[in-house]
C-alpha cells in the first residue's frame, strides 16, 4: 500500500501538488476542473469558429467590443434612422452581435425574408431566445407553442376567425375609432399641431381588442386603467429587456427593479383574465353550449373568451383555463401591438403621399354622404371605387413590417458555405426594400 501511495505522489509530482495529491477530495476535484477546462476551452473554440465563418456578412461599427451593437438602434425617431440607414447601406442584410457571443444576421432584401418565411416549422423554428422573455406573460399559445400543441390550438381557434363573426366586430372598431377623433378634435381645439400617433392608435386598438375579446367596456381612451396600463407596461419593459444584456437571465433580471415591476404587471393581468374566464365558466353549465349561443346572437356580439370556452378538438376535449388565458392574452398583446404599428405607418404614408390621401378621403365621402350614421360597414369593402382604403394597408404592411420576424435555423439553409449553426436570424424591411430587386 506504501508503495502504491508513493508511486501516485511520484507520478502526480510534475504538478507540483507533492505528497498532498494522494488524497481523493483533490483528485476529484482535479477532475472536474479539468472537465469544466475542458468546457471552456470548446465553448472559446465554438465561438470563434461562429465568428470567423460569420465574417462574410457586413456588420456595422460595434459600440465596444463587450455590448457589441445593442442600444445601437434606440426606439426613437432618431434610431428609426439609424436602423434605415442600416438597411440602404446593406440591402441584401448585415449582421449584429446582442453582446459579445450572440449573433443576429438581418434580412433586408424581401427574397431573403421569403425564404425564412416561407420554410417549414422544422427547418426554422420560432426563436426561443427572445421569445423566452413573454413566456411568463403570455404561457403556451400560439405565439409561443409549437408542434403538436401549436396545431391543435390552431384548429381549434379557426372559427374566432370566421367572417360571420368578424362581421359584428365593424360597429366595435367604429365606436373606438370615433372616441380617438374625439381626443384629437380636443387636441387640435387647445392649439396643438402634434401628437404621438402610435400611442392614441394602440390606446384605440387596446379598446377594441378589449371589447372583442372580454366583452369589457373599461373607457381606456380617455381614462386609467390598471390593466391596459399593465399590458403597455409588460410590452415596454420586454422591448427594454431585449436591450439589457445582464438581464437575459430570468435570475437576474427578477432581481432588478424591471423584473420586480415585470412580475406584479403579469400577475395583474393574469388575475383580470382569469376572473374573466371563472364567471363565464359559470354562466356556460346553466345555459348550456346551444342556449348561451342563441343568447348572445340576440344580445351582442359573440367575444373571443366564449369562442375559447366553447371550441373542442377532434375528441370533444375543450382547452383548459391555464390554456384560455394564454390565448387570451396572447391575442391582446399581439393583436394591439401589430395593429397599431401598421395603422401608424398607413397614416405616414398617406401623410408622405397627398394626392393618395386625397383620394382615399374622396372615395369614403363618396361613398357615405346619403348615409346616417356616416360609418363604413363590412359590405361596404366591395363598393370601393379607388381601392385605396383597401389597398393602403396592405402595400404597407408588404415593405413595413408591423413587427419582426425572429427565427433561427438549426442547420446551413440559405448560404452553406457561410452560415454556422444555429443562428439567430431577423428581417427588417424598410421604405423601399419592395422595390429593390
Amino acid at each position: 500500500m506504501r508503495d502504491t501511495s508513493g508511486m501516485l505522489q511520484m507520478s502526480l509530482s510534475w504538478l507540483g501538488l507533492g505528497p498532498v495529491a494522494a488524497s481523493p477530495w483533490l483528485l476529484l476535484l482535479l477532475a472536474a476542473v479539468s472537465w469544466l477546462l475542458a468546457r471552456v476551452l470548446a465553448w472559446t473554440y465554438a465561438c470563434y469558429d461562429n465568428a470567423r465563418r460569420l465574417r462574410c456578412f457586413p456588420q456595422p461599427p460595434k459600440r465596444n467590443w463587450f455590448l457589441g451593437h445593442l442600444g445601437l438602434v434606440q426606439p426613437t425617431e432618431e434610431g428609426l434612422r439609424v436602423l434605415t440607414q442600416l438597411v440602404v447601406n446593406n440591402p441584401q442584410g448585415y449582421m449584429i452581435w446582442m453582446g459579445p457571443i450572440i449573433p443576429l444576421v438581418i434580412f433586408c432584401h424581401p427574397d431573403l425574408v421569403r425564404s425564412i418565411t416561407n420554410a417549414s416549422a422544422a427547418v426554422a423554428p420560432k426563436n426561443s431566445f427572445f421569445y423566452e422573455f413573454l413566456k411568463p406573460w403570455l404561457g403556451d399559445g400560439l405565439l409561443l407553442s409549437a408542434g403538436d400543441k401549436w396545431s391543435r390550438h390552431r384548429r381549434m381557434l379557426t372559427p374566432a376567425f370566421h367572417f360571420n363573426i368578424l362581421k359584428s366586430y365593424v360597429k366595435i372598431f367604429n365606436d373606438s375609432a370615433k372616441v380617438m377623433h374625439a381626443k384629437w378634435q380636443c387636441l387640435i381645439t387647445e392649439g396643438h399641431t402634434r401628437l404621438n400617433m402610435f400611442e392614441h392608435i394602440s390606446l384605440m386598438t387596446l379598446d377594441s381588442l378589449q371589447k372583442c375579446v372580454f366583452s369589457f367596456d373599461s373607457n381606456c381612451q380617455e381614462k386609467p386603467i390598471g390593466y391596459i396600463a399593465a399590458i403597455l407596461e409588460l410590452s415596454a419593459l420586454v422591448a427594454k429587456r431585449h436591450q439589457q444584456l445582464f438581464q437575459y437571465k430570468d435570475f437576474v433580471y427578477y432581481l432588478t427593479p424591471d423584473g420586480q415591476r415585470f412580475r406584479r404587471a403579469c400577475r395583474q393581468v393574469h388575475d383580470f383574465t382569469d376572473a374573466v374566464i371563472r364567471e363565464r365558466r359559470r354562466t356556460l353549465p346553466d345555459e348550456g353550449a346551444d342556449d348561451f349561443l342563441k343568447a348572445k346572437a340576440k344580445t351582442k356580439t359573440l367575444d373571443f373568451i366564449d369562442v375559447l370556452l366553447l371550441t373542442k378538438d377532434e375528441d370533444g376535449t375543450g382547452l383548459s383555463d391555464e390554456d384560455i388565458r394564454a390565448e387570451a392574452d396572447t391575442f391582446m398583446f399581439a393583436g394591439h401591438d401589430t395593429t397599431a404599428s401598421g395603422l401608424s405607418w398607413v397614416l405616414y404614408n398617406l401623410a408622405k403621399h397627398p394626392e393618395y390621401q386625397e383620394r382615399c378621403r374622396q372615395e369614403v365621402e363618396e361613398l357615405l354622404k346619403d348615409r346616417e350614421p356616416k360609418e363604413i360597414e363590412w359590405i361596404h369593402r366591395e363598393q370601393l371605387g379607388f381601392k385605396g382604403i383597401q389597398l393602403e394597408p396592405r402595400n404597407t404592411c408588404s415593405f413595413i413590417h408591423p413587427v419582426p420576424i425572429q427565427q433561427t435555423l438549426p442547420h446551413c439553409f440559405l448560404i452553406p458555405n457561410c452560415m454556422p449553426s444555429p443562428i439567430l436570424l431577423s428581417s427588417v424591411l424598410c421604405p423601399g426594400d419592395s422595390e429593390r430587386t
